[in-house]
């Protein structure tokens, strides 16, 4: 061919430059542009070859001469179906390229039922994964319609319906099988066994992994082996195969690993199998606990592969190359290997049982192999990362994915390893794999990164080597399983507060909504949208990264899932997304966007009645949010909000802390609108708050203490609290919490329901619409404004006091002020009516709830607070300055009050002053 397109090296000053260099005579268009329709053949070939197959089905559909070439048989002598779909249509559809197929790959037993639609009858390889229900019927007859088959491998997942009649189908059928493993079978007798023997002469490489049972004896009758796995396989008895396994003339490769041989059999190998060169013995409990074997160094030339050797040592001495770093002892060899056609062999074979013994490994997770991952397990699994075996680097990135996870449900991972990872270049290495156009490999080099990224300084690595945006990429792609786990990575990530900006610049936020909106249409995608959601909602905690989650259509997305979505993961973060979304009432939209979306209230009340505590905690944590805002607040209460939440604080009594703090939470925030507080007193709220006052935990008490303070400015609801025995509850956190929010709400809520307005209610009739509870409320009240004084009297200091009321100076107040302050009292907001309550409070003729009225009012109005400037507005509205000059100035009014009064005249006329600056 005379047309091709190069490389050249420019040079920009000292600088060298990669340049594209177009021959002179290829085509160019008239504004010098090459024409990539006249590219030569073998240049489009070989695009072909570097993209996956349904971007090579998108690239040629764009005109005949590339959809012929798209067809060449060089482009179809592999192909991985795992990613894909794959029925009898598909397969039907597919056949017509696949006459000339040596290799497949795939996955599940409706592909496997499918694939002898392929009419690929030269296929000489054909490996499936997730075949646990495949049956014997199925595999006699891939075998019969693929005669030709060199390769023949089922696993690595458990397929116990497939028994010796299979196996012996396959020996009568493919009679030029070189390899055969399959996994997790129920049984492979005798008649197997000869069937094996007798048929396929050149089999050298038998893997029975994981089996139930194995006849050893008849083992030893396939003499054509040099390789044999029976790994995981239980019920072999050692005794009786040493006479005749030792027939087999050419057995080089022996693996024993997960399996109970004991230290006595393994020294007759050794003396006996003279053509024995390698002996795996991974996580073999008998080897590993007998001091006295481990000691033995004297393996007579054998190399023996076990936790306690040196494997490393061990693989390098095939290399003809003894000076290279033994820790990429994989990738070295390969590139200092000779011409030594059994060394490549015997290295391909160990690649592939030790990758698949270290799965099995971290899967299980051992005890007392902390020292192996450590020293050896990670670096072999690194180095297998590099294997020419796209078999190989998949599992040794799901080993590295596992091997570091502790706990799954908590999401924790053992640190240590997670270090060896990184000191050993892991990071650098998987992110290169999922640059890869594999899919397969890209969704486990995904998926190591997700897991490995829980640990702060592995996400901070990440981040550092650009796996931020490569992840961004990954959740665009169409294939699920690969989307799903770079979602996954990027949920992970996403907690950490420096990566979140990061994300949001690469893509990641758009990537993860659009996801959401293609995956939210089908079934089984319930994985893609969980993590989606949840990176969603990690991402949306942050203030400019949630109205990117808006812009992009986020909002639409998660409340689509909250509403159609029944699996209950995927609830859960919906709703975490949502209430996060709208928890920046004060600095963007967002909470007014969600509650104005279609259905988004209504979707978040259905998940209140969720079986799940998780999903009816995020759930009412939404509400919670969502009910700062007016609008929302009442619409909430229409589409039954104020029932359910009831209902649930009702049923929470022995729930989860964070679903009992969320439920008082929504009930505090509905309970800003009297309309709704007297609903939710008329509809048996009162006494679940209560009983979630009374809890230990602070962050469930101090929220219910301040839904029953909302309540209690009801006097119907303030007679229902003491009818409900509120009033020890309220009186025991006032005087003995350990939050000083709580302690304030408690001592407010007292001062509502006994500053007269309630005496009417118990004089006239009852709190409810039937017969009332027999309380006294003279001893309530007493206990009540006893505690309320003790309440104010922490925060006085005499000593400042004494300062305060003897000078007239501003830093004698600030002192009082500092020591009185209550720092979170000031993201309390009150309305006008309770502001002019307060006010009206410091007319009332008992001197404790004017000092209360007084100390609260020091709290609202502090400058600095979130909505001080609020409260000093309604106190101006409510003539409250006459009020507080009368009090600071009265005779008989206790030294506190008056103090207290004097402050909150002085903030009053800072934020005056500061208003017309």
């Amino acid at each position: 061919m005379s047309r091709r397109v190069r490389r050249r090296i420019a040079r920009r000053g000292k600088e060298r430059v990669d340049c594209v260099e177009i021959d002179e005579n290829l085509s160019l268009d008239r504004k010098g542009i090459l024409d990539w329709i006249r590219l030569p053949d073998d240049t489009v070939i070989q695009l072909f070859s570097c993209l996956n197959y349904r971007d090579r089905a998108n690239l040629s559909s764009t005109c005949r001469s590339w959809r012929i070439l798209g067809k060449s048989p060089c482009l179809w002598q592999e192909l991985d179906l795992r990613p894909h779909k794959c029925d009898t249509f598909a397969a039907a559809s597919l056949a017509s390229r696949c006459q000339n197929l040596q290799k497949l790959r795939f996955r599940g037993l409706e592909s496997a039922n499918a694939i002898i639609n392929l009419q690929a009858r030269n296929l000489r390889e054909i490996s499936g994964d997730c075949c646990k229900k495949m049956t014997d019927a199925t595999l006699s007859v891939l075998a019969a319609r693929h005669e030709a088959l060199e390769c023949l491998q089922i696993g690595p997942d458990f397929c116990e319906r497939i028994s010796s009649d299979a196996v012996k189908a396959v020996a009568i059928c493919c009679r030029q099988l070189q390899k055969l493993r399959l996994s997790g079978i129920h049984e492979v007798d005798a008649d197997a066994m000869n069937a094996l023997a007798k048929h396929c002469l050149n089999l050298t490489d038998i893997g029975f992994i994981d089996c139930r049972k194995v006849d050893e004896t008849a083992l030893g009758n396939v003499g054509s082996v040099c390789f044999l796995s029976v790994a995981g396989t239980t019920n072999i008895k050692w005794n009786l195969v040493l006479q005749p396994w030792s027939k087999l003339p050419h057995l080089t490769g022996l693996d024993v690993s997960r399996t109970d041989i004991n230290p006595s059999t393994v020294l007759r190998f050794f003396s006996s199998f003279h053509s024995l060169k390698v002996l795996s013995a991974l996580n073999c409990p008998a080897l590993e606990n007998d001091a006295t074997f481990i000691s033995n160094n004297n393996h007579k030339g054998k190399m023996l592969l076990a936790v306690f050797t040196d494997i490393l040592k061990g693989v390098s001495t095939l290399s003809a190359n003894t000076s290279e770093d033994r820790r990429n002892v994989c990738l070295n060899w390969r590139k200092f290997k000779t011409k030594d056609r059994e060394s490549e062999g015997i290295m391909n074979w160990l690649e592939w049982i030790l990758s698949h013994s270290l799965l099995r490994v971290s899967e299980g997770n051992p005890p007392g192999l902390d020292n192996f991952w450590l020293n050896q397990g990670s670096t072999l699994l690194h180095s297998f990362i590099r294997s020419a075996q796209e078999e190989v680097q998949e599992r040794a990135a799901t080993a590295l994915a596992t091997f570091v996870v502790i706990d799954d449900e908590n999401a924790s991972i053992d640190t240590g390893r997670a270090d060896a990872v990184m000191r050993d270049g892991g990071i650098h290495l998987l992110l290169n794999l999922a640059r890869s156009w594999r899919e397969g490999l890209q969704s486990e080099a995904a998926k190591a990164i997700a897991n490995l990224s829980v640990n702060a300084n592995v996400a901070k690595a990440v981040a550092e080597e650009g796996g931020i945006s490569i992840l961004a990429n990954l959740a665009g792609s169409v294939n699920k399983l690969v989307a799903e786990e770079a979602a996954g990575g990027l949920w992970n990530l996403s907690v950490g507060e420096e990566h979140k900006g990061v994300i949001a610049e690469a893509g990641g936020v758009k990537a993860l909504v659009d996801l959401i909106f293609k995956w939210s249409r089908t079934t089984g995608g319930e994985g893609v949208l969980e993590r989606s959601a949840g990176a969603l909602a990690n991402l949306a905690a942050d203030d400019k990264c949630s109205m990117e989650v808006s812009s992009v259509g986020g909002v639409r997305a998660l409340v689509a899932l909250a509403r159609n979505c029944k699996d209950e993961g995927v609830q859960e973060q919906a709703a975490r997304a949502l209430a996060n979304l709208a928890a920046h009432g004060d600095s963007n939209g967002n909470n007014a966007a969600v509650g104005q979306e279609t259905g988004s209230l209504e979707a978040l009340v259905q998940l209140i009645h969720s079986p799940h505590d998780g999903v009816r905690q995020e759930a009412a944590g939404a509400l919670w949010n969502l009910s700062f805002d007016d609008r929302n607040r009442e619409a909430i209460a229409a589409v039954g909000g104020v029932e359910a939440l009831v209902a649930l604080a009702q049923s929470c009594s022995n729930a989860s802390h964070g679903l009992q703090e969320r439920a008082a939470g929504a009930l505090w925030g509905l309970s800003v609108s009297e309309v709704n507080s007297i609903a939710i007193g008329r509809g048996g709220g009162v006494a679940p708050l209560i009983a979630l006052a009374q809890s230990n935990a602070e962050d469930v008490h101090e929220t219910a203490a301040g839904a029953i303070w909302n309540l209690a400015f009801n006097p119907g609801n303030a007679l229902r609290i003491v009818e409900e025995g509120g009033v020890p509850t309220l009186v025991h956190l006032c005087s003995s919490s350990i939050s000083k929010m709580a302690r304030f709400m408690s001592a407010l809520a007292l001062a509502y329901m006994f500053d007269g307005r309630m005496d009417e209610i118990a004089l006239t009739g009852t709190s409810t619409e039937s017969t009332s509870k027999s309380v006294s409320l003279d001893g309530a009240r007493k206990m009540a404004l006893k505690n309320i004084e003790a309440f104010v009297l922490t925060f006085s200091d005499p000593r400042a006091f004494s300062a305060a009321a003897a000078s007239s100076a501003p830093t004698a107040l600030t002192q009082v002020t500092e020591s009185a302050r209550i720092q979170e009292a000031g993201h309390l907001r009150c309305s006008g009516a309770e502001i002019g309550r307060f006010v009206a409070m410091l007319r009332n003729p008992s001197s404790i709830l004017k000092a209360c009225a007084a100390f609260a009012l020091l709290q609202f109005t502090i400058p600095g607070g979130r909505h001080a400037q609020h409260h000093v507005g309604l106190l101006q509205n409510a003539g409250a300055p006459r009020v507080l000059r009368a009090s600071a100035a009265a005779t008989g009014a206790p030294l506190g009050a008056k103090i207290f009064a004097r402050i909150v005249l002085r903030n009053l006329e800072q934020h005056q002053k500061r208003s017309l600056v």
